[in-house]
């Protein structure tokens, strides 16, 4: 595969104009001054994770004896309880700070470096395992678009305001709770066990 035509489809993979509601709704409990910083931190978490998968991911789940279709499902079940969260916010924890601010899960993975990603770069690996400086490059200007896009997420958060976030939350909640019962079914759909 082509350099372009990899960083294209890993840009369409981490689908960052459709997670941008996801970051707004997700950062809408942290204080406003640091946003930006945890957006930040989370993509460095997700550059991190992509490069991990890509560098030592084949060994791994072959040590651990793990299907990639293992990441659909188990990351689509963290999609659809981040799902009912956002619609259903009174469902909170009591003791659970109101400030509470996300780390890695879920907008590091599955947000950006979701199962889809994975499996893309272990299939990137599995054809031309001896290009990997070209899945790395390709891996980074993807990364790079999506976070110019994603950092825009503070500045929208702004403009929509508190009942705008609210509302784009519940509706997002929905459509996420879709997007995580489809990767579970794509999971349980392709993975070979179930096949024989």
């Amino acid at each position: 595969m082509p350099l372009l035509s990899a960083i294209l489809l890993l840009v369409v993979l981490m689908d960052p104009l459709g997670g941008l509601p996801c970051f707004i709704a997700v950062l809408r409990p942290v204080p406003p001054n640091r946003r930006g910083r945890v957006i930040t931190r989370e993509l460095f978490i997700a550059l991190v994770i992509m490069l991990s998968f890509l560098i030592c991911g084949r060994p791994v789940l072959g040590l651990l004896h793990l299907e990639k279709e293992t990441f659909f499902i188990s990351g689509g079940v963290v999609l659809f309880l981040i799902a009912i969260n956002m619609i259903f916010p009174f469902a909170r924890y009591p003791d659970e700070p109101a400030t509470k601010e996300p780390f890695i899960v879920p907008l590091a993975t599955p947000l950006i470096a979701g199962p889809s990603v994975v499996a893309m770069l272990l299939v990137l690996v599995s054809s031309q395992p001896n290009a990997i400086g070209k899945w790395v490059t390709a891996v980074c200007i993807a990364w790079g678009i999506t976070t110019v896009i994603l950092l825009c997420a503070p500045v929208i958060s702004r403009i929509l305001k508190e009942k705008g976030t609210c509302a784009v939350e519940r509706l997002m909640g929905m459509l996420l709770l879709m997007v995580s019962v489809q990767m579970i079914l794509n999971g349980l759909k392709h993975y070979p066990r179930l096949d024989s």
